[in-house]
């Protein structure tokens, strides 16, 4: 839960969508592809939305004369019990996401989904979690979806289907707008956060360090090593709650209890995290108060963390190690390229 990503699968990241009232129109069952896949295909005639279907083998030439495109779509991933998992118009601020649409190599998954869409479509696919998971990532569905049942609901607005060079403009021109509302949101959230997090000290009666970011911190247990410099690899135990006390994620709970590893000050986790561990002693407990800025801000992630939450991590600064050497071309050894 601590990465900026926190996208457990797949990659497409994008909106909440009023397709519940298509849903309806259309009504009766699901049709389905040969792969498996069902769905429920509208498309938008004059602002009227009616059931459309395509061939039992989702081949459809159509969709071979778009190769090399870019479909700009908004997305809602639902489990099982209709909890929602990502929501595209939270999480890109109202703009949608852009696909390349490439030749289908994995039938049943999502790229054979959005190979079916045309310009203007809106679409609900319904996918077994396993399956999709697997196709997607080689791995089964994670135990976060898996809690809520083995179905994974996919509701989908076509916005566009743009050439290379047009979706290129849009979205550096969303890129930019979106990074400037963030800014002002964040300038505007700060006094909040302040405010939440001098109330929580005081309700919970804590003596508290603040940095000039905004993060406040506790040393609940004084470590006797030294503190790690930027790049150096921490190991870090954690347990992640909101204010209200639900926990959101731990260290407890990946296999065995092993903590976190990470490149400290490389941007691998929130900023919260990368300042506030900078801040202590090997061997250190500690308490860090986040505010909304330096976690996941007006985004919030998952269905877990809210929009301007102010997060609590217990956390505990197991080891330190050296920053991995340099490999051939400048980049850290065992780094990924691009990070």
């Amino acid at each position: 839960m601590l990465r900026k990503s926190l996208l457990l699968w797949p990659a497409l990241v994008a909106g909440a969508l009023s397709l519940q009232s298509c849903d309806k129109a259309g009504g009766g069952n699901f049709a389905k592809t040969q792969s498996g896949i069902e769905y429920k295909i509208f498309k938008n005639e004059g602002g009227k939305y009616s059931s459309r279907t395509i061939p039992a083998n989702g081949d459809t030439a159509a969709y071979r004369k778009r190769l090399g495109q870019i479909i700009a779509l908004h997305v809602e991933y639902r489990t099982a019990k209709d909890s929602v998992l990502f929501e595209s118009r939270k999480q890109q601020m109202g703009y949608p996401v852009r696909v390349p649409l490439q030749a289908v190599v994995r039938k049943g998954g999502l790229e054979e989904a959005i190979s079916l869409l045309e310009a203007g479509d809106s679409a609900v696919f319904r996918f077994n979690a396993d399956s999709l998971s697997v196709k997607t990532t080689g791995q089964p569905a994670p135990p976060p979806i898996k809690k809520h049942g083995n179905t994974m609901t996919l509701f989908v607005k076509v916005d566009a289907i743009q050439s290379q060079a047009d979706a290129m403009a849009a979205q550096q021109k969303a890129m930019q707008e979106m990074q400037t509302k963030q800014m002002q949101h964040a300038e505007q959230q700060k006094p909040k956060d302040a405010a939440t997090i001098q109330e929580y000290v005081k309700k919970n009666n804590l003596t508290t360090q603040a940095t000039p970011s905004g993060l406040h911190y506790v040393v609940t247990q004084p470590g006797t090593g030294a503190k790690p410099t930027q790049g150096q690899t921490v190991a870090v135990k954690y347990r992640g709650t909101l204010l209200n006390g639900k926990e959101f994620d731990s260290s407890a709970k990946s296999p065995g209890g092993q903590p976190i590893e990470f490149p400290l000050g490389v941007g691998a986790v929130i900023p919260g995290w990368d300042e506030g561990i900078a801040l202590l002693n090997k061997g250190s407990k500690a308490v860090l108060l986040i505010p909304s800025s330096l976690a996941y801000g007006q985004r919030g992630a998952g269905a877990d963390i809210p929009a301007d939450a102010v997060l609590r991590f217990d956390v505990e600064l197991v080891d330190v190690k050296a920053a991995p050497a340099p490999a051939p071309g400048g980049m850290p050894q065992g780094m990924p390229q691009g990070r």
